[in-house]
């Protein structure tokens, strides 16, 4: 059993490494779903483990890793976007004001 679990969880180490490179490009949508079938993997592999070795809990140690590496880069795309919406919004309401001025 040992043996599939591991095999579960170099499935989950890909797809983390999939997650990652879509944090990379900023796909939220595509994170979300990776995330999602990954679950479903980890989920079988603790309902099919009892005890993990080494290599196994290496395996988690490094799906934990790309996990929070890939939080931080979805969390840093969104506060790009966050920018972007306050100044498009500085930048309407400087239209609106000076938009009366010239026509005096």
């Amino acid at each position: 059993m040992s043996r599939e679990v591991s095999e579960i969880l170099a499935r989950a180490l890909e797809l983390s490494r999939e997650l990652l490179a879509a944090a990379d490009r900023g796909d939220s949508q595509a994170a979300a779903s990776i995330d999602a079938t990954r679950l479903e993997l980890l989920k079988s592999a603790r309902s099919s483990a009892v005890l993990l070795d080494a290599h196994e809990r290496q395996l988690l140690q490094d799906i934990a890793s790309l996990n929070d590496q890939s939080i931080g880069r979805l969390e840093h795309h969104r506060r790009i976007k966050g920018r972007q919406l306050d100044v498009a919004t500085v930048g309407r309401r400087a239209i609106a004001a000076y938009s009366t001025v010239g026509r005096r």
